[in-house]
């Protein structure tokens, strides 16, 4: 009996194991490349991570960097400090981590999505004593032309 209990106790964990592996991760991952020296890009990082998002982060030189960009098709005028992948879409800059989660909801026919600069009171860019404005979150679509997304009002 208690060797048919084993036997049946490891085909369950078995299976159990089987259906875990096959399960896609609730956690997206974010693969974000930057500076070494960019402490904002950290701190969104933390944003993201917070939001219960799953982030890898690979520093580079800012040459390797602005290839990346290039390839991942993010246009000169959306252009910010750092840029991630997640989902099959490219993330640039300061994007909130709702808008991420909205974009892989919705999942729209776009390249992704950018926050272009730096803008004050985006994630990461949270200074005390200074306002923040509101700032959108801009659509890059294949062509590199740029739509609004969502304007976020902080």
């Amino acid at each position: 009996m208690t060797r048919r209990f084993l036997q049946v106790a490891a085909f369950v964990a078995a299976g159990v194991a089987t259906v875990v592996a096959q399960t896609p991760s609730r956690t997206p991952v974010v693969e974000v490349v930057k500076t070494a020296t960019c402490g904002c890009c950290s701190k969104w990082v933390d944003h993201m991570r917070a939001a219960g998002f799953t982030a890898s982060v690979t520093d580079v030189e800012d040459a390797e960097l602005q290839k990346y960009k290039q390839t991942h098709g993010v246009p000169e005028a959306a252009k910010s400090c750092h840029t991630a992948r997640v989902g099959g879409y490219t993330i640039e800059g300061h994007v909130p981590a709702s808008e991420v989660r909205r974009l892989l909801v919705e999942r729209p026919k776009v390249v992704g999505l950018a926050v272009p600069g730096m803008p004050l009171g985006s994630p990461g860019m949270e200074v005390s004593r200074v306002k923040a404005h509101p700032y959108d979150v801009v659509a890059i679509d294949a062509s590199g032309r740029t739509k609004v997304f969502s304007t976020i009002k902080p």
